[in-house]
């Protein structure tokens, strides 16, 4: 599966409730004028704005930004190609989604368990 062997050079997404734009930038692998572009093409993409305009993004934010660059980048969809799968949300969808989850929570798992060992 190629998003998957791509996002798994993708660093591991921190236990943080939020992260900022750049944070996102750097887990994701774009750069942060895309970030804000994705905002305006992808309705389900709404970071939580504070202070200033200030950008925060949730963990599920970042899963689905990856989503959008993997499709994008690696499944070579165009925005509008893009946008409709993922306002398809069916269930094969859910379970790519659940899959990325399930393998991010075991990276941070082993990570645990690398520092416990300590």
């Amino acid at each position: 599966m190629l998003e998957a062997s791509h996002n798994d050079e993708l660093p591991a997404i921190p236990g943080k409730r939020y992260f900022t734009i750049g944070e996102v930038s750097e887990l994701c692998g774009v750069k942060p004028h895309v970030l804000r572009y994705w905002e305006q093409e992808f309705p389900q993409l709404k970071p939580v704005k504070r202070r200033g305009n200030r950008r925060y993004y949730q963990r599920q934010d970042v899963l689905m930004i990856r989503q959008i660059r993997s499709l994008l980048y690696e499944q070579g969809f165009t925005i509008g190609g893009a946008r409709q799968k993922m306002s398809g949300e069916d269930a094969r969808e859910d379970i790519t989604q659940s899959q990325q989850i399930v393998h991010q929570v075991r990276l941070e798992l082993e990570d645990v368990l690398q520092l416990l060992k300590r």
